[in-house]
Order: structure tokens, then C-alpha cells, then sequence
């Protein structure tokens, strides 16, 4: 992808709430690390 903006859908359908860990990975690096609290 080119530089800039950009937006991911993230469809939790079938998940059960909790918390997830996703991280961000940029040419195989890893740029972050973040929590996501899912509340269904």
C-alpha cells in the first residue's frame, strides 16, 4: 500500500467479549502493540 491513511474492518461477530492483543506489523517490523476490549 502506499503511504498514508488507512482503515481495516474488523468484524467481531464471532468473537466472545474479552480483551485481544493485535499488533501492528510494517515490513515484517513490528511498529505496536495494543489492547482492545470487546463488550458484546
Amino acid at each position: 500500500m502506499p503511504a498514508g491513511k488507512h482503515a481495516v474492518e474488523f468484524n467481531a461477530e464471532g468473537l466472545p467479549s474479552g480483551v485481544y492483543i493485535y499488533s501492528l506489523n510494517v515490513d515484517g517490523k513490528q511498529i505496536g502493540v495494543r489492547r482492545m476490549t470487546l463488550i458484546k
